[in-house]
């Protein structure tokens, strides 16, 4: 991992941890990578998780949210929608539970000006 400071003065500096950006549309792979820490493909796929979590607390139907979220399509396919479907829900449950922990981590600085607080 990088650490970038933008530019500026010292006091005023921003740091950003080079990660890909979270998409609304990423390409989607049949099941999320498995890892004990969130992959480029975790970051990509946050806005996606946050709204498969959304969906299970809501109450809504597998089928749905693989067809609205995931742009599947679980009438020509159910096995394979149900299986993706599952395989990200299962992911999406692991970085609430103990992913978001190392994204908050990495986000913090490894070294900061003497005068930079984080809080």
């Amino acid at each position: 991992m990088m650490w970038v400071a933008n530019p500026g003065e010292a006091e005023h500096q921003e740091w950003n941890l080079m990660r890909p950006r979270p998409s609304l549309e990423p390409e989607l792979l049949a099941a999320p990578p498995m890892s004990e820490d969130p992959t480029d493909y975790d970051y990509r796929l946050l806005i996606v998780y946050l709204r498969l979590l959304d969906a299970k607390a809501d109450g809504a139907v597998w089928s749905e949210a693989a067809r609205i979220i995931l742009h599947l399509d679980p009438e020509r396919d159910p096995i394979g929608a149900r299986a993706i479907h599952a395989a990200h829900l299962s992911r999406a449950e692991w970085m609430r539970d103990h992913g978001y922990h190392k994204i908050l981590a990495d986000a913090r600085p490894r070294s900061l000006p003497a005068n930079r607080e984080i809080g």
